[in-house]
């Protein structure tokens, strides 16, 4: 940084000059990073922009909050586990408006503006989809204006750091706040207390939840701006504190651990998103993160209309709560509690305001993902909401008795504890129990939901359930991530599609258009070769720009297949060995993704491509005809990257598994064409841009269940497949694991014997329709004109609409009148 120190740094209202930003960022080097110009670091620099960008925000987040408080508007409280938001520093200028100025201030003050927003960390508050579908709700709420508050929990560490060594995934700490978070603000005078385990008493007659343990709950808001500033939203996260700092008489004993084990036990709670479960230890402190961030939530929620209303009977037209997927179910026994327990209300008259207040979002068909915990475990860190339950379903299976008094099976079925084996809780009941509406993310998921997994609840409630099909918001995933192409569309179409993406239906009419036909190809090329040059650095594998990339980011899961795109890939490095002279289509292939710490078999999925990778990039007589890459530690910043890039986007889960996914989205919504099965959003992409425009393959849905119910034997597919048993047999005998041959036996003996997910059933029509996609490929100029009817097929998936649905459909909220 070699510009001379600003002579002035007086507090003027901000405004939105390159010269008014130059002075603002030089006014936050000072007095909030406490630098000056000569002596400022990297990081430092980085945060007083972020600190100048605060200030131009916050005299509109304090106008919404005062608007809304003065309108007496319902809010909406999104309660989700995870918000992944991705770095906010380039998102919350272009919402503001002051992209470009910034850089100009940037560039006059000698800082590089790029390579300070790539040191910018990203919050480690998700996993994936489910997080970064909320992040994008918030954007979306905050744009069109509606009350509402995030909450979560303000993880120290997030889930990890993924890197891979020899091939495997290895988990270090994802220590995002380790040099801070200027953007937060912490509210001390926001604090709750919450209680674990104890014991209940009836000794007086009532009941008395006592000799609990204390954790302190204490909140740190982020703004969330929308769209031009429209309105600003609020994410509040708590940390947890322990009631007790220290013991004192321990430390001066010179007992140092035994002094500091209360604090530590209690601020665990908030230390790491998704602990590894798979010990007991690990499962408790998950179930301790879920009531954590509920009750504070609930507490602060109820704090705040007490404020304003004296009758909790107005509760629910002043307050919606909404539970995303099951993790804040134990919102509902803790709002019970809290209107018993603290406010006196009779039980009758609680539970009316509970089934009015809540809503609830399923995200997933598997079984095994619905969410169960262990009575006695349950019990154990939450007795009084133990006895809620309990009280909970015996109302409701009475209530049923009286409905249907000849299906006892019925009641079993439909049970808020599943009796079979050991006693658990089912927390997703529980959550269509208490909520009066319960969407699906898809339309096809919204209908299985109610013929599978909730088949029994629909029967018994069945005007409760309905689908809204999830979004992505086009001012991260286009405008941001691409602004390349987003200034190619401004420049045809106009710049309103930011706010109404319907209007990138106006691309249709340019598709076939010569000039911008090439226009979008220099773009994709341009993104391509950034691409390429990342993963260089990164990993030292070259990738040809100019060769098809095909691209599976996601977490990484049985379900999602990336063992099924795998066996392509080894399929097609086996032909062009038997066939070198072939025109082949070169081809990157691309994976990135998380597997959970404990999940086995996807961690093994990781080690085989990264094995497979090795053996192919390594191999001379494929040069220039294949390559395979694993990306380390997939998350928002790299998705930003590899999204634009992509050719071909692989959403290829087992027909009926996929709720929705939202990667589809945003890759089609930067002009990569889908390959994919029958199955969640893929099918209403394309009813929006035509089937013709995407390659679809597999068993749909009905013949899943058909081949599954007919006795599927994956055996009979190896057997009669020539590539098949090539492939599988390649990977049995250690060809990809020469050290280790037996390395994958396990995983080629699930695929044999089982193959629950139907990866061999769907492999010789994937085959085929890959060979489709290199025929199209070879066809620029078609390829591209088919990118670009994605692209202006898109506009209903925007996060806006599906909000709006939420705001009329669910939560009947209106919009701050400015």
């Amino acid at each position: 940084m070699n510009h001379p120190a600003e002579k002035s740094f007086e507090f003027d209202h901000p405004t939105n000059t390159a010269l008014a930003l130059r002075r603002s960022i030089a006014n936050r080097l000072v007095y909030m990073v406490g630098k000056d110009v000569q002596s400022a670091t990297q990081r430092d620099w980085l945060f007083a922009i972020l600190h100048a960008a605060r200030d131009r925000i916050m005299d509109r987040w304090r106008e919404t909050r005062q608007i809304t408080h003065a309108q007496d508007l319902k809010r909406v409280y999104y309660l989700s586990m995870e918000f992944l938001p991705g770095r906010i520093l380039s998102n919350a200028l272009m919402a503001i408006g002051i992209l470009d100025e910034t850089r100009a201030a940037c560039a006059q003050l000698g800082a590089d503006f790029d390579k300070l927003t790539d040191m910018e960390a990203d919050p480690g508050l998700g996993n994936g989809g489910l997080g970064r579908l909320a992040a994008c709700f918030l954007d979306s709420l905050a744009t069109l204006g509606l009350p509402s508050m995030g909450y979560g929990i303000r993880f120290d560490y997030g889930m990890f750091a993924q890197r891979i060594v020899q091939g495997q995934q290895v988990e270090e700490p994802d220590g995002w706040l380790e040099a801070g978070n200027p953007w937060e603000i912490m509210r001390p005078e926001f604090s709750y207390k919450v209680c674990f385990g104890g014991r209940l008493d009836t000794s007086n007659g009532g009941l008395q939840w006592i000799e609990a343990e204390e954790v302190i709950a204490v909140a740190y808001d982020s703004a969330v701006p929308g769209h031009e500033l429209a309105s600003v939203a609020t994410l509040r996260l708590w940390s947890a504190r322990a009631s007790r700092a220290i013991n004192l008489d321990a430390f001066n004993r010179g007992d140092y651990i035994r002094a500091m084990e209360a604090k530590n036990a209690s601020e665990n709670v908030s230390r790491v998103l998704y602990p590894d479960d798979s010990t007991e230890h690990g499962r408790e402190l998950r179930l301790r993160q879920e009531y954590f961030f509920v009750s504070a939530s609930l507490q602060d929620l109820l704090r705040r209309f007490l404020r304003d209303h004296g009758s909790l009977e107005q509760l629910p037209e002043m307050v919606a709560i909404h539970i995303n997927d099951t993790h804040p179910a134990l919102a509902i026994p803790e709002l019970m509690r809290l209107l018993i327990d603290v406010h006196r209300l009779g039980w009758d008259k609680a539970w009316s305001l509970c089934t009015r207040i809540f809503s609830y979002t399923n995200h997933t068909l598997l079984q095994e993902a619905l969410e169960t915990w262990p009575v006695d475990l349950f019990g154990r860190v939450l007795p009084r909401h133990l006895r809620i339950v309990f009280d909970l379903n015996a109302h409701f299976l009475a209530e049923l008795h009286t409905r249907f008094p000849h299906d006892h099976d019925l009641l079993r079925r439909v049970s808020l504890i599943d009796e079979n084996g050991s006693r658990r809780i089912r927390m997703a009941y529980l959550c269509v129990l208490a909520s009066h509406r319960v969407n699906g993310v898809s339309a096809l998921h919204s209908e299985l939901m109610t013929t599978t997994i909730f088949a029994d609840l629909a029967r018994v409630f069945p005007d409760r359930f309905c689908n809204k099909t999830n979004g992505i918001t086009p001012r991260r995933w286009l405008a941001q991530a691409n602004p390349s192409l987003a200034e190619l569309i401004d420049s045809r179409i106009g710049n309103g599609w930011r706010r109404n993406l319907v209007e990138l239906e106006a691309l249709r009419a340019w598709a076939a258009d010569p000039e911008f036909n090439n226009a979008f190809q220099l773009v994709k090329a341009q993104n391509k070769q950034r691409l390429a040059d990342r993963i260089a650095r990164e990993t030292g594998i070259v990738l040809d720009p100019d060769s098809l990339f095909d691209v599976q980011v996601k977490r990484v899961h049985e379900y999602k297949r990336q063992l099924l795109n795998l066996l392509h890939v080894v399929t097609r490095y086996h032909r062009i060995l038997a066939n070198p002279s072939a025109n082949w289509m070169p081809r990157s292939v691309i994976f990135a993704g998380k597997a959970a710490s404990a999940y086995y078999m996807a961690k093994k999925i990781i080690r085989l491509i990264n094995d497979v990778a090795q053996v192919i990039n390594s191999d001379p007589r494929v040069d220039g005809k294949l390559k395979v890459v694993f990306v380390p530690n997939y998350r928002v910043s790299l998705a930003e990257v590899i999204i634009p890039a992509a050719d071909l986007s692989e959403q290829i889960s087992t027909a009926g598994t996929e709720a929705s996914g939202t990667g589809n989205m945003k890759f089609a919504l930067n002009g990569a064409l889908t390959i994919g099965t029958w199955d969640g959003a893929n099918i209403e992409i394309a009813e929006q841009v035509g089937p013709d425009n995407m390659f679809i393959f597999g068993l749909r849905t009905q013949e899943v269940a058909a081949t599954r119910a007919a006795g599927y034997r994956p055996r009979q597919h190896y057997e009669e497949s020539y590539d098949l048993r090539l492939a599988i047999d390649r990977i049995a005998d250690g060809s990809f694991s020469p050290t280790e041959p037996q390395r994958y036996h396990d995983l080629v003996a699930a695929l044999l014997d089982s193959d629950h997910y139907l990866l061999l059933a769907d492999y010789g029509d994937y085959l085929a329709t890959q060979d489709r996609v290199d025929a199209l490929y070879r066809r620029p100029f078609e390829w591209t004109r088919q990118a670009i009817l994605n692209v202006a097929g898109m506009g209903i998936f925007s996060s806006d609409r599906t909000i709006r649905e939420y705001a009329e459909d669910i939560w009947q909220l209106r919009p701050i009148n400015r």
